[in-house]
């Protein structure tokens, strides 16, 4: 029996609602790995794209802030994998395609963080969210336009992650993940980001400990550690109590879990004056996009073929790093004469 099979064995022991990757479809049909499931490949070739290389120089919540140890879209995802992880495995459901969707659920996310999101929403004809362009980028523009060929779960998983202001976990409704292991992301990308942003908000001084609501406080704990170790126990006891029917979280953890995410909304993410930065944001990217109307050839990939010229734009501006849409912007803005 070659590696693969025996690995695959070994998921028959996982949870009966625990995904399996040996009946995972995918896009196209290609021969299998003789050592890796299908789950596992999707994490490495997740891992190993561009798209994933590009997210250490994209905003997690500051932009270009002074200092070493503020988040960026790459921490962001590794926090969000390890949550994951530790909760998959607690419940005995497939940790392969926890951690494949974790990595591969912020590959759409733009430079300069949700700010940027919200400039190229406006400059796109048909709009633009990044979970939808996350898939994009796996299905379609890795790879020279192949597409990374993902298993259905992980693309599935990677396309209902977000939340917004919407519902964290919602048992039957139509955004939620169809897999319990693309609901554990779900909630592990609110676990990680409203703590870690909390801490980088502390951090940078915009608020302090005092201001954190009580009630947050006493419930969740005081510090980072504290807060995510009551939050991760609560889903995973919780999950358990309804034999994984779903992904469960008690509510009193969800609503505090609501309420941090509110506190960062009003103090942190769209705070008074953020209008100022996101000016600059839109001036930096309505540059860009009004050049490459101007002068698509040296950028603009020719692939999806069956894709218009404005779509490929916005695609091109979306994998830009923060460095390299301002190194762009400063070139369209202040070009080199030669003498």
């Amino acid at each position: 029996m070659i590696i693969r099979e025996h690995l695959e064995e070994r998921e028959l022991s996982l949870h009966r609602r625990a995904a399996r990757s040996c009946e995972a479809s995918k896009q196209r049909q290609e021969s299998k790995s003789p050592v890796r499931t299908e789950f596992q490949r999707d994490r490495d070739r997740i891992l190993h794209s561009k798209a994933f290389r590009r997210l250490k120089r994209k905003t997690q919540v500051f932009i270009s802030p002074e200092g070493d140890h503020y988040r960026t879209r790459l921490t962001h995802t590794l926090e969000v994998s390890q949550i994951s992880r530790t909760i998959a495995r607690a419940l005995n459901i497939n940790e392969d395609l926890t951690e494949a969707i974790a990595l591969g659920h912020d590959l759409g996310h733009t430079p300069f963080g949700h700010a940027g999101e919200h400039v190229l929403d406006e400059l796109s004809p048909d709009g633009f969210r990044h979970y939808q362009q996350s898939l994009r980028v796996v299905d379609l523009l890795e790879y020279h336009g192949k597409g990374l060929n993902l298993t259905d779960p992980v693309r599935d998983g990677i396309l209902r992650h977000s939340k917004g202001k919407g519902p964290i976990l919602a048992p039957g409704h139509p955004d939620m993940p169809a897999t319990l292991e693309g609901q554990v992301v779900r909630v592990s990308d609110i676990i990680a980001y409203v703590n870690h942003d909390l801490d980088d908000s502390l951090r940078a001084g915009m608020i302090t400990r005092e201001e954190i609501p009580g009630e947050i406080r006493i419930l969740l704990g005081n510090t980072f550690a504290k807060r995510i170790d009551t939050i991760v126990k609560d889903v995973i006891y919780r999950t358990l109590d309804v034999d994984l029917d779903h992904i469960a979280v008690s509510p009193e953890i969800l609503n505090a879990l609501e309420q941090l995410r509110d506190f960062l909304f009003e103090r942190v993410y769209w705070v008074k004056g953020a209008e100022t930065e996101i000016d600059k944001i839109q001036h930096i990217l309505s540059t860009i996009h009004h050049h490459l109307n101007n002068n698509p050839g040296p950028y603009i990939h020719p692939w999806p073929e069956t894709d218009s010229e404005q779509r490929r734009m916005i695609d091109f501006i979306a994998g830009m790093t923060d460095n390299y849409a301002w190194n762009l912007f400063n070139r369209i803005v202040t070009p080199r004469y030669r003498f």
